[in-house]
Order: structure tokens, then sequence, then C-alpha cells
């Protein structure tokens, strides 16, 4: 079983449906006057959190999906290769970036920039986990599930090496599998 691979759980399936719950009615109050709201998952990490969450909020949505990745290095730190665009326009429109993890924050606040560049009006952050500890630029979420402490964490979305994913919880996992 996958579970006997974590040293322990660290948010349970019920803490995260609470706070879906939470943020869901957080969303709803700053929303109410807006239309049109688009929720963003950023592929593949998000899935499970985006879909727990969207569940919990009232307010006039529609959902897309991106998929992004980092460069490495010196020269391009900060530079994201769009692997999967959104399929429709932004412009204009109240944008909330959906995130499994915000660590460094080098991926999100690059794509933050480049969803202002194509025209959207505002760009929000909402992030199952935040570990503030790596942070290497400075942003923050604009809504946080849960801070985490710097710990190889999984389930939820949250994988290594394609595995995990699919935990109904957070857990850490054993130094001896990475």
């Amino acid at each position: 079983m996958i579970k006997d691979d974590l040293k322990k759980i660290l948010v349970s399936e019920e803490q995260i449906a609470n706070r879906c719950k939470e943020l869901g009615r957080q969303l709803d109050h700053d929303y109410a006057d807006k239309h049109n709201v688009l929720f963003v998952g950023i592929l593949k990490g998000s899935v499970p959190f985006m879909a727990e969450l969207i569940k919990r909020v009232s307010i006039d949505i529609e959902i897309d999906f991106m998929a992004v990745s980092s460069y490495s290095g010196t020269e391009s730190l900060g530079d994201i290769k769009i692997i999967k665009d959104l399929e429709q326009s932004i412009q204009g429109r109240d944008l909330i970036l959906v995130e499994d993890i915000v660590d460094t924050g080098v991926t999100i606040n690059s794509l933050k920039t480049l969803l202002y560049n194509k025209g959207a009006n505002d760009v929000k952050v909402v992030t199952l986990l935040d570990k503030p500890s790596r942070r290497q630029v400075d942003i923050k979420a604009d809504y946080i599930g849960f801070e985490v402490e710097n710990e190889f964490v999984v389930g939820f979305g949250l994988d290594y090496n394609q595995r995990y994913r699919n935990l109904p919880y957070v857990g850490v996992l054993k130094e001896e599998l990475y």
C-alpha cells in the first residue's frame, strides 16, 4: 500500500474538506460583486484541490487549466515553459490561480506576470499548501490552505515521480524513498 511509504499524515482528508469550505466562503465574499471569474488550475497537482474547492464556491465561475514548467539555471531562472495554455481569452478577466503548493514562488511569480501581460484584470493565488521557508522570490499566495514546514509532502495531488497523487490526504514521504 502506498500509504505505508509515509512517515506521517500531515493534513487529513477531513481537514482539507473543512479548509476548502472556509476558503470557498472567503472567495464568495471577496468575489461577490465580480462576474465570470476564471479559476485556473495548474496541472497536474492542483486537480484534487481544485475539484474540492470549486464545490465550495457559489459565485459565477468558469474553469480552465494550464501546464507549465520552470527552467532551472542562473541565466533563465523564472522563465516558464507553457506546456498547455488556456483555451480562452483572459482579457479583462479576474483570475484565481489554483496551486497544490507554493514553495520557491518562482513559477507562480512568472505565471502571474505572464497572465497580466496577456490582459488579465486581476490574478490571485489560492494554494492548498504554502512552504514559505523555501521562498526564492517575494511572493505570497492570497489564499492559503495550510502552511507547512520544509518536508517532502505527497498526496492530494502532490507527487513524487508521478506517484501518490491519489492519496486523499497530505503526508510526508519517508526519506529513504527519495
